[in-house]
């Protein structure tokens, strides 16, 4: 019963480190992003944007088959041999190379779809990304399986300085949308590169029954499903670029870009320290709960006053962010807000769903979300990208609960539990949009777009942190948190000597 205790104190303890790890990355990519998302923006147009955002929303779905869901299977699964993961490896490379010669085969079709011949070559070069992401597949399962998340955000950060640092030095020296190409293949070659130097793992030759096969099947429900979501949150990109072109794409795609860059980062950096960690506590329901509902807690509290914001400010999000030249992307970005509420409160449900074994029920979801979701494009878009925004918002908007009550049906955690746990973050966040808002008309309308920016964003936050804090009654929750960094990471040595 001990060694169980302590086992379930260090998870614990490497759970909370690698979050923090992550999350201080995830701050740091997200600095990065969208600094270089401010000077790309100034530096290029629209329309250079918009002709890699309209290959890109054809080859990421091809995307979604580049590791054929085994790195998750890696994660879940229990107990994983040597032989398993080497022929997993062998798999995933045979995978990114056919999807290579797929975006090569596919590239004339693209361009002629969209009445573009420059998209011949884009497509083409992106699609080596695959191959150059399929070579480290593995390698970063690994190291997510082993809760070495520093390690891994560390190359992620680093792959994603490097590739910024490209693209701005191409497009300086005038490359147009090829800089954009150049970030988007140095990111997955240089994440390889780290991934293979930090897990110091050599691949052996593949094996014949060594049980891989139920971990293809849990892979290739996982990426199914991630298809059904991507073609239900990605179709109405390939609609805009078809009917209304480049330049409604490069508007559209940055605002959408933009709006997803904090709760982006802050989900999948959640997501791969919470899946990692419940898929350790699948057998242990009690457990299971008690970290999925801290770790929802905790996401809740850092997106919802995002959302807030960027509904109340985005003129001055934008203007600061892309520069004047972007003005057209306000109110896309504004009607945008509500996917960052839909998607911090619904995202971290995979978690639950994936770790436990349930990629069947997720399956069945993404089928009924799916269709209604490009439903809702098709009405929207003789609007343009204003009507096919507030198609995304409203729908994703109405299905959010329903989907909550379904994915939570039959396991641990109740519809119940869901609601109490976001309560007190969205009392936070809504109180202190209002006070930042009143603020902002009182005091900010003489000061100028940048500065008034940060006054905003200033006052928010204190009041956010003072309601969520000592008016909600989570401070107890948040220094708990605090408790278990400090704690030294010999506590299993302490535990058997006191036993």
């Amino acid at each position: 019963m001990v060694e169980r205790n302590t086992e379930m104190q260090d998870l614990k303890e490497k759970t909370l480190r690698g979050g923090v790890a992550r999350l201080c990355a995830q701050a740091a990519n997200f600095l990065v992003r969208i600094l270089s998302l401010m000077v790309l923006a100034r530096l290029l147009d629209p329309k250079d944007f918009g002709l890699v955002g309209m290959v890109t929303a054809f080859t990421g779905v091809l995307g979604l088959f580049r590791d054929f869901g085994l790195s998750a299977a890696t994660i879940q699964r229990e107990v994983v041999t040597d032989e398993q993961i080497s022929t997993l490896f062998w798999i995933n490379l045979w995978v990114g190379a056919t999807l290579t010669a797929l975006s090569l085969a596919l590239a004339p079709a693209i361009a002629k779809f969209y009445h573009e011949p420059r998209l011949v070559g884009v497509t083409a070069v992106l699609g080596a990304g695959f191959l150059f992401n399929a070579a480290g597949v593995q390698h970063g399962a690994l190291l997510q399986r082993q809760l070495r998340f520093t390690a891994l955000a560390v190359i992620n950060t680093v792959a994603l300085i490097a590739g910024s640092s490209i693209a701005i030095a191409g497009a300086m020296v005038g490359y147009g949308y090829w800089s954009l190409v150049a970030m988007t293949v140095a990111v997955p070659l240089i994440t390889t590169i780290g991934s293979w130097l930090s897990a110091a793992w050599v691949p052996g030759m593949p094996r014949r029954r060594v049980g891989v096969h139920s971990m293809m099947r849990f892979g290739g429900t996982v990426t199914l499903n991630g298809l059904l979501g991507y073609v239900g949150t990605n179709f109405e990109k390939i609609l805009l670029g078809r009917f209304w072109g480049a330049d409604a794409i490069g508007i559209y795609g940055r605002a959408f870009q933009l709006i997803n860059v904090p709760t982006e980062n802050l989900n999948a950096t959640a997501g791969e320290v919470a899946f990692a960690a419940l898929s350790r506590l699948q057998n242990d329901p009690p457990r299971l709960k008690s970290y999925f509902l801290k770790g929802y807690s905790l996401v809740l509290a850092l997106t919802l006053p995002i959302t807030i914001a960027c509904a109340l400010f985005a003129p001055d999000i934008i203007l600061t962010a892309l520069g004047p030249k972007w003005k057209e992307a306000v109110p896309i970005f504004r009607l945008l807000a509500p996917t960052i509420l839909a998607f911090a409160i619904g995202s971290p449900l995979w978690w639950l769903l994936y770790s436990t074994g349930r990629v069947g029920r997720s399956v069945k979801m993404s089928l009924v979300y799916t269709p209604v979701m490009i439903a809702s494009y098709c009405i929207g878009l003789p609007h343009g990208p204003k009507g096919v925004a507030f198609a995304y918002s409203a729908c994703t908007g109405l299905w959010i609960f329903p989907a909550i009550a379904w994915a939570v049906h039959g396991t641990v955690i109740s519809f119940r539990d869901m609601l109490f746990t976001m309560r007190w973050p969205l009392a936070s966040s809504t109180v202190a949009g209002a006070v930042a808002f009143a603020v902002r008309q009182l005091y900010g309308q003489s000061i100028p777009t940048s500065p008034r920016l940060i006054l905003e964003a200033i006052v928010m936050l204190a009041v956010y942190v003072g309601m969520l804090l000592f008016v909600t009654g989570q401070k107890s929750f948040y220094l708990e948190l605090l408790r278990g960094l400090k704690k030294p990471s010999s506590v299993k040595e302490k535990d058997l000597v006191s036993a």
